[in-house]
């Protein structure tokens, strides 16, 4: 159920070029205890209100001069679409009445008609109204959750492997490169053995904002779970392009964490695969760069190592 203050703060449009009308409307839905209610005489500006306010219900008269109500829903149905249109009908004409539902009309008001009548279908249309904005955000709340990881907000392996693909096919088509650098950290495990996983938590959740801030908008950063974390970089034309944010990296990685009375220290290592001199899908692109993270872990930690730098300069260069 939706609770009574929501649907009394619910958007309302009255629309009719009566002037009486409006009045008789606008004072019926105060009498009932609507707040955010507007009024607009001309049907070829309903368009523009909706798309501007978003309306949670239009009550809508069917027969006005220039644009009748049919032509005002197959407007509205065009920046809907898909979605509830939230028109309540209302007329003389009872022969409109099915014409009205058949364009999408959600109810329908006959004129004259009794004002408990008038109170009852606002109330019913604005509950059903809410109820399918709810459902809709807790669909789009459970999309984003299965392309976010639960603890960083980053995006998942599956939203990465989207982001990557898509930064393929982007350097492709312009004849450039882009780059994946796989990265963990050094010393985590310490962390969480020595003070506990709510540290190591909190620890992981400043390395994401960290690592947001050391990188470039259009760059995509990314968890993978534990402590791995991957970074796109797009439009690479040059090994001076990763070198920098790289090297940037790992400076605000190695950069002490202050979390509660704690003083923690940690660092990075970072393996770097480029498309297309390192692999021409996503799995192997991945498989590549975490190949040169062990390599760099190898060679001392805290630092990046590529994938296959002779490679690379030789393409590059």
């Amino acid at each position: 159920m939706i609770p009574a203050d929501e649907i009394h703060q619910a958007k309302i449009l009255v629309v009719d070029d009566c002037e009486d009308n409006l009045f008789m409307q606008i004072e019926i839905l105060k009498m009932a205890g609507y707040s955010q209610i507007s009024s607009c005489k001309n049907s070829s500006d309903v368009l523009a209100l909706h798309v501007a306010h978003a309306y949670d219900l239009i009550l809508l008269d069917m027969h006005m001069p220039g644009m009748n109500g049919l032509e005002v829903m197959a407007r509205l149905r065009e920046v809907e679409k898909d979605s509830y249109l939230p028109v309540l009908a209302i007329t003389g004409d009872r022969g409109f009445k099915i014409a009205a539902l058949e364009a999408g009309a959600r109810d329908f008001l006959t004129k004259p008609y009794d004002m408990t009548e008038f109170q009852m279908r606002v109330r019913n249309m604005l509950e059903v109204r809410l109820l399918y904005k709810t459902v809709a955000e807790q669909g789009r709340m459970q999309k984003e959750m299965a392309l976010h990881d639960a603890l960083t907000a980053l995006p998942n392996r599956r939203l990465l492997v989207d982001r990557i693909e898509k930064a393929m096919q982007h350097a492709s088509r312009g004849h450039n490169m882009m780059a994946v650098m796989y990265m963990d950290l050094d010393g985590f495990k310490a962390v969480n053995d020595t003070h506990g996983h709510q540290t190591g938590d909190e620890l992981l959740k400043m390395v994401a904002d960290r690592l947001l801030r050391a990188t470039r908008k259009e760059d995509t950063v990314a968890r993978l779970g534990g402590d791995e974390f991957v970074v796109v970089l797009s439009d690479i034309a040059h090994v001076d392009d990763v070198v920098r944010p790289a090297s940037k990296v790992l400076r605000f990685l190695s950069t002490p964490f202050e979390i509660g009375d704690l003083t923690v220290k940690v660092s990075a290592s970072v393996g770097i695969a480029f498309y297309p001199g390192d692999g021409n899908d996503v799995e192997e692109l991945l498989a590549r760069a975490d190949k040169a993270l062990y390599d760099a872990k190898r060679a001392g930690k805290n630092r990046y190592h590529f994938s296959d730098l002779p490679m690379l300069l030789g393409a590059v260069m």
